[in-house]
């Protein structure tokens, strides 16, 4: 027979558990909606560069003859 404080302690451990998964949930919901939200935002980026008729693709010459950053030779 569990004595009173162990059934408290018990409901306490339980409370915690619970707290602690409803959290990771709510965590884990966030992340899905941020991820979402940031794909979105970077398609409509790339709608709004097209429409300025910015090209998108990367450079053809993609030679190693031009100068570094640094203009190092």
């Amino acid at each position: 027979m569990s004595s009173h404080v162990e059934n408290e302690i018990q409901a306490r451990i339980a409370r915690v558990r619970a707290e602690a998964e409803r959290k990771r949930q709510e965590r884990e919901e966030l992340a899905r909606r941020r991820a979402a939200g940031l794909a979105k935002r970077h398609a409509q980026k790339l709608r709004r560069l097209a429409e300025k008729g910015l090209d998108l693709a990367p450079p053809v010459d993609l030679s190693n003859e031009t100068l570094a950053a640094s203009g190092a030779l």
